[in-house]
This record gives structure tokens, C-alpha cells and sequence, in this order.
């Protein structure tokens, strides 16, 4: 409990930030659809946001090197608290593209320090509790902040100044912590095609699931609330899919910790299609239906992400789980930032349907292809296979990205399979 304690600052931190990151997913869609941005407008914001988060991967480390994790921390939630208020002061359409994506850029960059600080205060004995409440105050703090845009209309002020205020508050845990901190952030360098080879799977998961996850967490309450659903029904759909993900990473680990993890992403891929048809097809009239599909489709699509790199790194030699992870995190955002302008298209064209008709035909190409690839390779030999909670743990990790180096820092990922 004493490393805990020396985290516990940090910890508190991170639950006030997701709070505001939360809230701020689900408001700026709605607050978006009532300043008259059209469906494309609303992707694209989605889009811009991960594309922020992928050059935060790639650039962070220049900003935290030089002054420190502190510093750098409180100054990256203050930008990201300012452009919470940016988006209610300045309702253009590509105003918020900008803001958006620089908010993906502070919280890439955000989540790199986190990360980086718990691994270095975990210990082999302990790892496994700070990474299990490290997820827990992910999923539970990210619903809360979804359910708080019940607290007032889309169209007032008040909800765009509570996330800045959450956004603002979590500085101050980290900058009055009298734990030290961490060493500077490691690089690593990621060679994609290399990944492609060890895990074609793997890699083409983490793509899918950027394009279908990323279109959902864009157009997700826009959806919601084309089909007649009011402000909380909307906080509930969105947390029904994110409480559901959380419960079905576990049944569906340990499955594929015994049988080939191809299989199990079939499974998960078959249901989240079979699930995202029901929302786009069926109707709408009981709210309680759709809710409940809402739910098994998170179930089903949002365990597929760490499938994929548990997958993964079944394959990567020793020494490379932090560029397996980092790499595949960037493969994600890539996806992630196509996904959104793809659907709000179809959005556009044939109305909500359009959304889950996309994530739909993704998890069926990632379904084609995993069948296609397991007559092509053997599962991993059982010597090789990595546990499914190791894996979930590392594809946590933001690592900072450096194209340009030659060499892979491995040693968080090692300490990381060895718990």
C-alpha cells in the first residue's frame, strides 16, 4: 500500500481528468448538432481529436523533457482546460477542429506522463493493484463524466465551464504531490511494417477497432439522439457501451488465454457486428432494446482492442512489448482518425443507421480476415503466449514515439509481462 500511497496523487488526478474528458465527449456532438454543424462537421471533430492524440504520441516528449513530468503536466491541463472553453466561445465548425485536436494533443501527451510516472512507482508485487485501479477510475470516472451532461442543457454555457473546471482541477493533486517524480520519458522506435509481419492480426484489429471505436466515440450521442433518446437517455447509452466493454474484457481474456486468440476476436467481431446490425436496423421504439443492444455491443467490440494486442505480442520477441504496444496505439489513432469521416458521411446520406452500418461491415472485415489468416499460421506456441491481463496492461501504456530512433527502451514492457 505504500507505492499505492506515493501514486494516490496522482491517481486522484487522473479520475478529476477523465471526468472532464468524459463530459466533454458526449456535450461537444450534441452542443455541435444545435450550432448547426452538419454530420461531416461533427466527424470530422471526432477525426481531428485523434489526430491531435497521435501527433501527442509522436511530439510529447520534447514538451516533457525539458522542464519535467510536473510542469509539464500542469501545463498541458491548462491548455486543455482552455480549449474546453474555446468550443462554447467560438461555435465554428473548424474553430473546434483545432480545438479539438489540440486537446487530443494534450491528453496524448497527458496520458504519457501518467503512465510513464505509474510504471515507474510500480513494482512487480504491486503492479498488478496500480494498474487494476488505474482501469477501474478509467472506466467508472469516464461513465460519470458522460452521466454529468444531465446536469444542464447542451445549449448553456455551464456544462462547457464544468469541464474546464474538472480539466483545471486535476492539476492541482500533481502539483502539490511531494512524491518524486519520475525519470524522463524513453523513446522507442516503431517499425510498422515489422509489426505487420509478426502479427498480421494483431495489427489489423488495432486498425479496425480505431475505425469502428473512433467513429462511435465521435457520432455515438448523435446518434443517441436521432433516434428520440433525451439528454439521459444519451448518458446512458454511451455508458452502457463503456461499463459493458469493462465487464467483457475479463470472460473474453481468459478464453483466449486458452484457446487461439484469432478464434475469440472472431467471436467478438461476429457479435459486435451481429449487435451494431440490430442498432442500425431494428427499431427504435423501446428504449430499454436499445440500451440493452448498446450494452452487448460494447461487450463484444470493446474487448477486440486488447485481443488484438495480446495477439500481438504472442509474437514480439523479447525486448519488444513497449514498441508493440506504442505501435499498435498509433496504428489505432490512425484508424480512429478515418473511422469518423467515413460514417458521419454515411451518417449524412442514409441517417443514423449510417454509423453502426459502418462499424458493422469493419468488424466483418476484420472477421474475413482473421479466418482468412488462421489458414495461413498455427496459434503461438503455448511457451510464447503472453497472459491476456499483461497484454491488457501494456496496451494501456502511451509511450512516446521517436521515428527517428534506433533503439527500443523494453524495460517497462518487460517488468510488465513479468507480474
Amino acid at each position: 500500500m505504500k507505492q499505492i500511497g506515493s501514486v494516490a496523487a496522482l491517481l486522484l488526478s487522473v479520475a478529476i481528468l477523465l471526468a472532464g474528458s468524459g463530459l466533454q465527449g458526449t456535450l461537444l456532438p450534441l452542443r455541435g448538432q444545435l450550432e448547426n454543424f452538419s454530420t461531416v462537421d461533427i466527424g470530422v471533430l471526432g477525426s481531428a481529436y485523434f489526430l491531435g492524440f497521435a501527433a501527442g504520441c509522436l511530439l510529447g516528449p520534447a514538451l516533457v523533457r525539458p522542464v519535467g513530468h510536473i510542469r509539464a503536466f500542469t501545463a498541458l491541463v491548462s491548455i486543455a482546460s482552455t480549449t474546453a472553453l474555446g468550443h462554447a466561445l467560438l461555435p465554428d465548425a473548424i474553430v473546434w477542429w483545432g480545438l479539438r485536436a489540440v486537446t487530443g494533443f494534450c491528453f496524448a501527451a497527458l496520458y504519457m506522463i501518467i503512465e510513464s510516472w505509474l510504471n515507474e512507482r510500480a513494482t512487480n508485487e504491486n503492479r498488478g493493484a496500480i494498474f487494476s485501479i488505474y482501469t477501474i477510475i478509467n472506466l467508472t470516472v469516464l461513465t460519470a463524466g458522460q452521466m454529468m451532461i444531465t446536469l444542464d442543457t447542451p445549449a448553456s454555457f455551464v456544462l462547457f465551464a464544468l469541464a474546464s473546471i474538472l480539466v483545471s482541477l486535476a492539476a492541482v493533486p500533481v502539483a502539490m504531490t511531494t512524491a518524486p517524480a519520475p525519470a524522463p520519458i524513453a523513446s522507442v522506435h516503431i517499425r510498422v511494417r515489422h509489426l505487420y509481419r509478426i502479427s498480421p492480426v494483431g495489427f489489423v484489429g488495432g486498425l479496425i477497432v480505431g475505425l469502428a471505436n473512433g467513429s462511435f466515440w465521435s457520432l455515438g450521442p448523435l446518434y443517441a439522439q436521432a433516434i428520440g433518446l433525451n439528454t439521459t437517455g444519451i448518458a446512458i447509452f454511451m455508458s452502457a457501451v463503456v461499463l459493458a466493454g469493462a465487464i467483457g474484457q475479463w470472460p473474453f481474456g481468459y478464453v483466449s488465454d486458452r484457446r487461439d486468440r484469432r478464434l475469440v476476436i472472431i467471436f467478438g467481431g461476429t457479435g459486435a457486428m451481429a449487435a451494431a446490425i440490430a442498432l442500425a436496423l431494428l427499431p427504435h421504439d423501446e428504449t430499454l432494446v436499445v440500451l440493452g443492444l448498446a450494452a452487448l455491443f460494447g461487450c463484444f467490440a470493446m474487448p477486440i482492442y486488447a485481443l488484438s494486442a495480446a495477439h500481438m505480442n504472442d509474437f514480439v520477441e523479447p525486448g519488444g512489448f513497449v514498441e508493440a504496444a506504442s505501435g499498435l496505439l498509433l496504428v489505432y489513432a490512425g484508424g480512429a482518425v478515418v473511422g469518423p469521416m467515413i460514417a458521419s458521411t454515411l451518417m449524412r446520406g442514409i441517417g443514423p443507421m449510417g454509423l453502426f452500418l459502418f462499424t458493422a461491415a469493419s468488424h466483418a472485415l476484420l472477421v474475413c480476415f482473421a479466418i482468412y489468416r488462421m489458414t495461413r499460421r498455427a496459434r503461438a506456441p503455448e511457451q510464447d503466449r503472453v497472459k491476456f491481463v499483461d497484454s491488457l496492461r501494456v496496451a494501456q501504456v502511451v509511450a512516446a514515439v521517436d521515428p527517428l530512433a534506433d533503439t527500443v527502451e523494453a524495460a517497462p514492457a518487460q517488468e510488465t509481462q513479468e507480474t
